[in-house]
């Protein structure tokens, strides 16, 4: 297809999209209470995502920056040893 064809279909298309016909649709205030209620269900959903998912994404950030040895993997001799004198 040479370019006056490329650019003949185009306009063709592009003057079909560009009509609109009558939509004959009413919205009335439940619809925009619908969408309200649908964006505050979201905003929940990621809170309590968020909240679900907050233990491991804390373990993950403190893996990151103890070198990749978090508490859990701490042996009772290592906080012996770590202790003070004045402690045992």
């Amino acid at each position: 297809m040479n370019r006056i064809q490329f650019i003949f279909v185009l306009a063709i298309l592009g003057s079909g999209l560009s009509y609109a016909a009558p939509a004959y649709a009413y919205l009335d205030p439940g619809t925009g209470s619908i969408i309200l209620q649908g964006l505050i269900a979201t905003v929940a959903g990621a809170l309590v995502a968020g909240r679900l998912y907050w233990q491991r994404v804390k373990a993950f950030f403190r893996g990151l920056t103890s070198g990749g040895k978090d508490e859990s993997q701490v042996t009772p001799d290592t906080h012996e040893s770590a202790r003070s004198d004045d402690e045992k």
